[in-house]
């Protein structure tokens, strides 16, 4: 119960890695808000996982709507320590036909939302360890978790807008960290390489983006939400309690890569 008492708000967690490190939290003993557009899978995502769940539409691009979900986390469970950044959407587009409202669009909802969260979430855990009376290192402090990507550091021709927002992920990850290590805050970045999430497995049923995804990886195979939300999980506790303005990268070594491997049909 390495979470226990702790209690997280989890952005884009009606499916995927958000719902992975909801879930993979409240079996660790922590109270988790899920945060998302889609309403009608965040329900069906907190009926899942029972009471120590709840949702609440919440979009990540807008001050007002995040400031309501950090609002409703701490009337529905007392206090706010964990805030997980995993809103994100994705737009594919050749760079010289990319439209100018694609590229906001995605850095809204990608890079603007995580910093909105991050600051609703950071006046929340100083007011917390203000009202506890408590100060330095022994504040409860808090912990921001970005979701960021290989294609912070690498790049793909045709999602521009998607990795420019990942590094800028990375960059408010390192800044944030700085800027909050006083009040005890802890900030770190998690940088998927290619997960098994619901999409992705609908693209590993073509034999031909199987072998281009999986020629990438040194380990010969996709990761699992689980193996993202369990580092989700470490970075939320105590075992991580040195560790601030740090990405850890989950890629199966694709990063390590300078060349491509042979598929076995």
């Amino acid at each position: 119960m390495q979470l226990k008492d702790h209690v997280a708000l989890v952005t884009g967690a009606a499916s995927g890695i958000g719902y992975a490190i909801a879930a993979a939290f409240i079996a660790e003993g922590a109270k988790v808000l899920l945060a998302d557009v889609d309403t009608a899978k965040g329900e069906v995502a907190v009926a899942n996982l029972g009471a120590a769940a709840a949702f609440i539409r919440c979009d990540v691009g807008d001050k007002a709507s995040v400031t309501a979900a950090v609002r409703d986390a701490v009337a529905r469970f007392g206090r706010l320590d964990c805030m997980v950044n995993n809103a994100g959407i994705i737009h594919t587009s050749d760079f010289l036909t990319l439209a100018e409202e694609d590229f906001d669009r995605v850095l809204r909802v990608n890079l603007k939302g995580a910093f909105l969260c991050s600051q609703a979430a950071a006046h929340q855990m100083v007011a917390q360890n203000a009202a506890d009376g408590l100060a330095g290192k022994s504040a409860r402090g808090g912990t921001i978790i970005n979701l960021s990507s290989v294609n912070g550091i690498m790049a793909i021709p045709n999602q521009t807008p998607y990795n420019v927002s990942k590094g800028g992920v990375n960059q408010l990850t390192r800044n944030t960290a700085l800027a909050l290590a006083p009040h005890n805050i802890r900030v770190n970045g998690i940088g998927p390489g290619s997960i098994l999430t619901d999409l992705l497995k609908v693209v590993m049923d073509n034999d031909e983006a199987r072998a281009r995804i999986l020629s990438r990886t040194p380990m010969g195979r996709c990761g699992e939400v689980a193996e993202i939300a369990s580092i989700a999980v470490f970075l939320a506790g105590a075992g991580s309690s040195y560790m601030t303005g740090q990405t850890i990268y989950v890629d199966g070594g694709r990063m390590a890569l300078n060349y491509t491997v042979p598929v076995p049909a």
